[in-house]
Protein backbone atom coordinates (compact mmCIF):
# COMPACT_ATOMS: atom_id res chain seq x y z
CA UNK A 1 0.00 0.00 0.00
CA UNK A 2 1.44 3.39 -1.02
CA UNK A 3 1.01 6.50 2.27
CA UNK A 4 0.84 10.16 1.10
CA UNK A 5 2.70 11.87 3.74
CA UNK A 6 1.07 14.66 2.13
CA UNK A 7 -2.31 16.85 3.35
CA UNK A 8 -5.23 15.06 1.55
CA UNK A 9 -9.07 15.09 1.75
CA UNK A 10 -8.82 12.45 4.30
CA UNK A 11 -6.92 13.98 6.97
CA UNK A 12 -8.66 17.33 6.85
CA UNK A 13 -11.65 14.88 7.11
CA UNK A 14 -10.66 13.20 9.92
CA UNK A 15 -9.40 16.55 11.86
CA UNK A 16 -12.51 18.51 11.20
CA UNK A 17 -14.55 15.12 12.33
CA UNK A 18 -11.96 15.27 15.96
CA UNK A 19 -13.41 18.87 16.23
CA UNK A 20 -16.62 18.24 15.35
CA UNK A 21 -16.83 15.56 18.14
CA UNK A 22 -15.04 17.44 20.69
CA UNK A 23 -17.54 20.55 20.14
CA UNK A 24 -20.08 17.77 20.93
CA UNK A 25 -19.07 16.39 24.50
CA UNK A 26 -17.90 19.76 25.57
CA UNK A 27 -21.68 21.11 25.15
CA UNK A 28 -22.66 17.48 26.93
CA UNK A 29 -20.15 18.81 29.84
CA UNK A 30 -21.48 22.36 29.98
CA UNK A 31 -24.75 21.11 29.93
CA UNK A 32 -24.25 18.36 32.58
CA UNK A 33 -22.17 20.80 34.59
CA UNK A 34 -25.11 23.64 34.77
CA UNK A 35 -27.82 20.67 35.19
CA UNK A 36 -25.65 19.89 38.63
CA UNK A 37 -25.31 22.82 39.36
CA UNK A 38 -28.89 23.91 39.53
CA UNK A 39 -28.20 26.37 36.83
CA UNK A 40 -30.09 24.32 33.39
CA UNK A 41 -32.02 21.75 32.92
CA UNK A 42 -31.55 18.10 32.94
CA UNK A 43 -28.14 16.50 31.92
CA UNK A 44 -28.58 15.24 28.25
CA UNK A 45 -26.40 12.66 25.57
CA UNK A 46 -24.97 13.98 22.40
CA UNK A 47 -28.25 14.56 20.65
CA UNK A 48 -29.66 17.16 23.64
CA UNK A 49 -26.22 18.81 22.79
CA UNK A 50 -27.19 18.97 19.16
CA UNK A 51 -30.22 20.03 19.64
CA UNK A 52 -29.21 22.87 22.42
CA UNK A 53 -26.66 24.03 19.81
CA UNK A 54 -29.97 23.81 17.09
CA UNK A 55 -31.40 26.37 19.73
CA UNK A 56 -28.65 29.12 19.83
CA UNK A 57 -27.55 31.44 17.33
CA UNK A 58 -26.93 30.43 13.68
CA UNK A 59 -27.61 26.85 15.04
CA UNK A 60 -28.90 25.13 11.82
CA UNK A 61 -25.50 26.25 10.40
CA UNK A 62 -23.49 25.07 13.40
CA UNK A 63 -25.65 21.43 13.30
CA UNK A 64 -25.28 21.25 9.96
CA UNK A 65 -21.28 21.68 9.92
CA UNK A 66 -21.06 19.50 12.88
CA UNK A 67 -23.24 16.92 10.84
CA UNK A 68 -20.36 17.26 8.68
CA UNK A 69 -17.13 17.24 10.24
CA UNK A 70 -18.97 13.72 12.69
CA UNK A 71 -19.40 12.00 8.88
CA UNK A 72 -15.98 12.88 8.44
CA UNK A 73 -14.83 11.40 11.80
CA UNK A 74 -16.90 8.18 10.82
CA UNK A 75 -15.16 7.64 7.65
CA UNK A 76 -12.27 7.69 9.47
CA UNK A 77 -12.55 5.50 11.92
CA UNK A 78 -13.46 3.26 9.18
CA UNK A 79 -10.84 3.68 7.46
CA UNK A 80 -8.47 3.25 10.86
CA UNK A 81 -10.68 -0.15 11.11
CA UNK A 82 -10.09 -1.34 7.51
CA UNK A 83 -6.66 -0.08 6.20
CA UNK A 84 -4.54 -0.15 10.23
CA UNK A 85 -4.20 3.33 8.69
CA UNK A 86 -2.31 3.91 12.62
CA UNK A 87 0.16 1.02 11.87
CA UNK A 88 -1.33 -0.93 15.20
CA UNK A 89 -0.51 -4.39 13.78
CA UNK A 90 -2.42 -7.26 14.30
CA UNK A 91 -1.90 -8.52 17.73
CA UNK A 92 -5.43 -9.00 19.51
CA UNK A 93 -5.32 -5.92 21.01
CA UNK A 94 -4.76 -4.35 18.00
CA UNK A 95 -7.69 -6.10 15.84
CA UNK A 96 -9.54 -5.49 18.95
CA UNK A 97 -8.89 -1.22 18.83
CA UNK A 98 -9.65 -1.90 15.46
CA UNK A 99 -13.07 -3.51 15.75
CA UNK A 100 -13.48 -0.68 18.36
CA UNK A 101 -12.91 1.85 15.45
CA UNK A 102 -15.89 0.12 12.79
CA UNK A 103 -18.31 -0.05 16.15
CA UNK A 104 -17.07 3.70 16.70
CA UNK A 105 -18.25 4.81 12.78
CA UNK A 106 -21.32 2.99 12.39
CA UNK A 107 -22.25 5.19 15.91
CA UNK A 108 -21.16 8.61 14.60
CA UNK A 109 -22.46 8.18 11.32
CA UNK A 110 -25.89 7.46 13.37
CA UNK A 111 -24.76 10.56 15.04
CA UNK A 112 -24.15 12.92 11.73
CA UNK A 113 -27.06 11.29 10.14
CA UNK A 114 -29.36 12.92 13.19
CA UNK A 115 -27.30 16.34 13.29
CA UNK A 116 -28.16 16.24 9.40
CA UNK A 117 -31.62 15.91 10.19
CA UNK A 118 -31.73 18.27 12.89
CA UNK A 119 -30.15 21.05 10.89
CA UNK A 120 -32.72 20.30 7.92
CA UNK A 121 -35.86 20.55 10.54
CA UNK A 122 -36.30 16.78 9.94
CA UNK A 123 -37.96 14.85 12.78
CA UNK A 124 -37.01 17.22 15.44
CA UNK A 125 -39.99 16.63 17.52
CA UNK A 126 -39.19 13.01 17.77
CA UNK A 127 -35.10 13.68 18.52
CA UNK A 128 -35.39 13.20 22.06
CA UNK A 129 -35.58 9.27 22.36
CA UNK A 130 -33.63 7.02 23.91
CA UNK A 131 -31.07 5.12 21.15
CA UNK A 132 -30.03 2.35 23.65
CA UNK A 133 -33.28 1.75 25.00
CA UNK A 134 -34.31 1.41 21.66
CA UNK A 135 -31.86 -0.86 20.69
CA UNK A 136 -32.36 -2.97 23.64
CA UNK A 137 -35.69 -3.38 23.07
CA UNK A 138 -35.21 -4.66 19.24
CA UNK A 139 -32.17 -7.03 20.21
CA UNK A 140 -34.34 -8.30 23.28
CA UNK A 141 -36.79 -9.36 20.30
CA UNK A 142 -34.71 -11.35 18.56
CA UNK A 143 -33.60 -15.09 19.29
CA UNK A 144 -31.35 -15.22 22.32
CA UNK A 145 -31.95 -11.43 22.67
CA UNK A 146 -31.11 -11.45 26.70
CA UNK A 147 -27.96 -13.33 25.54
CA UNK A 148 -27.45 -10.85 22.75
CA UNK A 149 -27.99 -7.94 24.94
CA UNK A 150 -25.43 -9.40 27.92
CA UNK A 151 -22.58 -9.40 25.17
CA UNK A 152 -23.72 -5.64 24.65
CA UNK A 153 -23.32 -4.99 28.10
CA UNK A 154 -19.92 -6.83 28.61
CA UNK A 155 -18.69 -5.04 25.42
CA UNK A 156 -19.70 -1.36 26.83
CA UNK A 157 -18.05 -2.13 30.16
CA UNK A 158 -15.08 -3.86 28.27
CA UNK A 159 -14.95 -0.14 26.78
CA UNK A 160 -15.05 1.40 29.97
CA UNK A 161 -12.38 -0.80 31.53
CA UNK A 162 -10.49 0.58 28.31
CA UNK A 163 -11.13 3.87 29.06
CA UNK A 164 -10.40 3.76 32.91
CA UNK A 165 -7.19 1.91 31.58
CA UNK A 166 -5.89 4.40 29.45
CA UNK A 167 -6.39 7.51 32.02
CA UNK A 168 -4.37 5.56 34.94
CA UNK A 169 -1.74 4.70 32.51
CA UNK A 170 -1.58 8.26 30.83
CA UNK A 171 -1.11 7.31 27.19
CA UNK A 172 -3.65 9.68 26.46
CA UNK A 173 -0.80 11.74 24.02
CA UNK A 174 0.93 8.86 22.67
CA UNK A 175 0.00 10.16 19.12
CA UNK A 176 -0.06 13.31 19.19
CA UNK A 177 2.55 15.49 18.10
CA UNK A 178 2.65 18.19 20.63
CA UNK A 179 4.76 20.89 21.02
CA UNK A 180 7.37 21.37 23.23
CA UNK A 181 5.76 20.90 27.02
CA UNK A 182 2.49 20.29 25.35
CA UNK A 183 2.07 16.64 27.49
CA UNK A 184 2.42 19.41 30.49
CA UNK A 185 -1.10 20.76 29.71
CA UNK A 186 -3.02 17.97 27.29
CA UNK A 187 -2.22 14.79 29.15
CA UNK A 188 -4.04 15.98 32.28
CA UNK A 189 -6.85 17.12 29.88
CA UNK A 190 -7.58 14.16 28.23
CA UNK A 191 -6.44 11.69 31.36
CA UNK A 192 -9.44 13.30 33.00
CA UNK A 193 -11.86 12.86 29.67
CA UNK A 194 -11.11 9.45 30.00
CA UNK A 195 -12.11 8.68 33.32
CA UNK A 196 -15.13 10.36 33.33
CA UNK A 197 -16.15 8.15 29.65
CA UNK A 198 -14.79 5.44 31.80
CA UNK A 199 -17.64 5.96 34.63
CA UNK A 200 -19.97 6.60 32.59
CA UNK A 201 -19.24 3.34 30.47
CA UNK A 202 -19.64 1.39 33.54
CA UNK A 203 -22.92 2.87 34.59
CA UNK A 204 -24.14 1.67 31.06
CA UNK A 205 -23.13 -1.56 31.29
CA UNK A 206 -24.18 -2.35 34.06
CA UNK A 207 -28.10 -0.86 33.20
CA UNK A 208 -27.06 -3.43 30.12
CA UNK A 209 -26.95 -5.91 32.09
CA UNK A 210 -29.93 -5.73 34.18
CA UNK A 211 -32.10 -5.16 31.10
CA UNK A 212 -30.42 -8.65 30.00
CA UNK A 213 -30.91 -10.49 33.48
CA UNK A 214 -35.01 -8.71 33.75
CA UNK A 215 -35.81 -8.61 29.74
CA UNK A 216 -36.90 -5.40 30.62
CA UNK A 217 -35.77 -2.89 27.78
CA UNK A 218 -36.62 -0.20 30.27
CA UNK A 219 -33.95 -0.72 32.34
CA UNK A 220 -31.44 0.20 29.61
CA UNK A 221 -30.46 4.17 29.44
CA UNK A 222 -27.78 5.87 27.62
CA UNK A 223 -25.28 9.11 28.79
CA UNK A 224 -28.45 10.76 29.80
CA UNK A 225 -29.31 7.78 32.23
CA UNK A 226 -26.27 7.60 33.75
CA UNK A 227 -25.84 11.15 34.45
CA UNK A 228 -29.35 10.96 35.69
CA UNK A 229 -28.03 8.12 38.02
CA UNK A 230 -25.32 9.85 39.61
CA UNK A 231 -27.42 12.72 40.34
CA UNK A 232 -29.75 10.26 42.38
CA UNK A 233 -26.59 9.70 44.71
CA UNK A 234 -25.76 11.22 48.04
CA UNK A 235 -23.87 14.16 46.96
CA UNK A 236 -24.93 13.55 43.78
CA UNK A 237 -24.20 17.23 42.49
CA UNK A 238 -20.91 16.74 43.18
CA UNK A 239 -20.39 13.33 41.19
CA UNK A 240 -22.58 15.00 38.51
CA UNK A 241 -20.47 18.38 38.35
CA UNK A 242 -17.64 16.34 38.57
CA UNK A 243 -18.17 13.84 35.67
CA UNK A 244 -20.02 16.69 33.61
CA UNK A 245 -16.37 18.37 34.03
CA UNK A 246 -14.88 15.61 32.57
CA UNK A 247 -17.08 15.06 29.55
CA UNK A 248 -16.52 18.80 29.13
CA UNK A 249 -12.84 17.64 29.02
CA UNK A 250 -12.91 15.00 26.80
CA UNK A 251 -14.58 17.28 24.54
CA UNK A 252 -11.41 19.47 24.97
CA UNK A 253 -8.79 16.90 24.59
CA UNK A 254 -10.80 16.46 20.83
CA UNK A 255 -10.21 19.76 19.88
CA UNK A 256 -6.91 19.05 21.11
CA UNK A 257 -6.73 15.96 18.97
CA UNK A 258 -8.07 18.04 15.92
CA UNK A 259 -4.79 20.00 16.09
CA UNK A 260 -2.13 17.43 17.03
CA UNK A 261 -3.14 13.79 16.22
CA UNK A 262 -0.59 12.04 14.05
CA UNK A 263 -2.93 10.85 11.08
CA UNK A 264 -1.24 8.82 8.43
CA UNK A 265 -3.96 9.18 5.99
CA UNK A 266 -3.80 6.13 3.15
CA UNK A 267 -4.02 8.07 -0.44
CA UNK A 268 -7.18 6.82 -2.67
CA UNK A 269 -5.87 4.19 -4.13
CA UNK A 270 -4.21 2.75 -1.13
CA UNK A 271 -7.49 3.23 1.04
CA UNK A 272 -9.36 1.75 -1.94
CA UNK A 273 -7.04 -1.44 -2.14
CA UNK A 274 -7.09 -2.17 1.54
CA UNK A 275 -10.72 -1.77 1.58
CA UNK A 276 -10.92 -4.54 -1.40
CA UNK A 277 -8.59 -6.69 0.61
CA UNK A 278 -10.82 -6.29 4.04
CA UNK A 279 -14.15 -7.11 1.70
CA UNK A 280 -12.32 -10.56 0.68
CA UNK A 281 -10.93 -11.27 4.11
CA UNK A 282 -14.70 -11.59 5.53
CA UNK A 283 -16.54 -12.83 2.54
Amino acid sequence: MSWSRNDNALEHLARFGYGARGLVYCVVGALALLAALGQGGSASDSKGALRAVLGGPFGAIIVGLIAVGLAGFALWRLVEGTTDADRRGRSPKALAVRGAHLISAAIYAGLAVTAGQLAFGIGRASAGGDGVRDWTAWLLRQPLGAWLVGLLAAGVATAGIAYATKAWKGDVTDRLSLPAGGDRWAKPVGRFGYAARAVVFLIIAGFLAAAAWTQGPSEAHGLSGAFAALRAQPYGWVLLAVVAAGHFAFGAFGLIQARYRRIDAPDIEGADAALDRAKRAVS
